[in-house]
């Protein structure tokens, strides 16, 4: 079975971001901006009461997928490039949250 990965995923976002509002939902999240895109992304994250009692029945990754989804979702509307995120993760790479706090200039 091939394998399915994050990039795959910004691919098809990059894609369907590229079509018409009526036939892409990432789209329509697009147009309405990088806020909107960021309450959904927060709305995936914290879930709500409803939400989780009618996903007990489900599989208990789908709510992990839709957070991925509405992540990559709001780095493309605040122009920020997939690689660019995994480029500032490798060069923090072995240096502690504490540290790379400390090390930031204010």
């Amino acid at each position: 079975m091939p394998r399915f990965t994050v990039h795959d995923l910004a691919a098809t976002i990059d894609a369907r971001a590229a079509s018409s509002g009526e036939a892409s939902y990432t789209r329509k999240l697009l147009d309405k901006g990088a806020e909107h895109c960021a309450k959904k992304f927060g709305e995936e994250a914290v879930g709500n009461r409803d939400r989780r009692d009618r996903e007990r029945s489900r599989p208990s990754d789908r709510r992990e997928r839709r957070l991925l989804f509405h992540l990559l979702v709001l780095l493309k509307a605040r122009g920020v490039r997939l690689e660019d995120v995994e480029a500032a993760l490798a060069q923090r790479t072995g240096m502690s949250g504490l540290e790379e706090k400390a090390s930031r200039k204010l």
